[in-house]
């Protein structure tokens, strides 16, 4: 969906049309789950409904383009998510790798690259980074948000942004199994990602 459909369906929303409200459900849901699965894990269904019960309750107030309506979800999201681990008693440092990551939604914004690399094994393997390269990296993947707009989401000045989306591409990169994926199936310009950054191993 484009952003002129997306500005559309905003300013129904806004007006109080259900209709307008379904469709940013529809267009941003499975980017959400993604989110969430990976940086709190099992209770990513519930700080998504959150999510978009408060979103419901505060679009009227939202003044902004798509772009901005992003930002504003996803930091929705990631609050929404640090109150279902304190909910829970946990912590982000708590979480381990094994938690179960769902990749049976529709695609979003990280469909190009996911499809190459397997949408459910390479969420899996983000899930596997420190909690503030993984949130970087699924923010500027699978949101689809630039450096500064990750930065707003995250409370974070956008070079940190950057280093932790850096560190997060290494770290992926010197991962075996990843090498052998990356291997005859990237092209030598790599795979890029929103605002350029390349997913790929170091040297190739």
């Amino acid at each position: 969906m484009d952003d002129e459909d997306l500005a559309g369906a905003l300013a129904a929303a806004r007006a109080g049309d259900q209709r307008g409200f379904a469709v940013l459900w529809r267009a941003f849901q499975p980017a959400v789950l993604r989110y969430l699965r990976v940086v709190i894990g099992g209770d990513a269904q519930d700080a998504a409904s959150e999510t978009w019960l408060q979103a419901a309750r505060d679009i009227r107030s939202f003044r902004g383009d798509p772009a901005l309506f992003r930002v504003w979800l996803f930091r929705i999201a990631r609050n929404r998510g640090m109150d279902e681990l304190r909910r829970s008693g946990r912590r982000k440092e708590d979480l381990t790798a094994s938690h179960h990551v769902d990749a049976s939604y529709a695609p979003d914004a990280a469909a190009e690259a996911f499809d190459r690399m397997g949408t459910e094994w390479a969420l899996a393997l983000i899930a596997q980074l420190p909690k503030d390269q993984a949130e970087a990296l699924m923010l500027r993947v699978v949101a689809g948000l630039d450096v500064a707009q990750t930065a707003q989401v995250l409370g974070k000045r956008p070079g940190a942004v950057r280093i932790a989306a850096m560190r997060g591409l290494r770290r992926l990169a010197r991962n075996s199994e990843a090498q052998a994926r990356w291997t005859g199936r990237v092209s030598s310009t790599g795979m890029v990602i929103t605002g350029g950054d390349t997913l790929r191993p170091e040297g190739v």
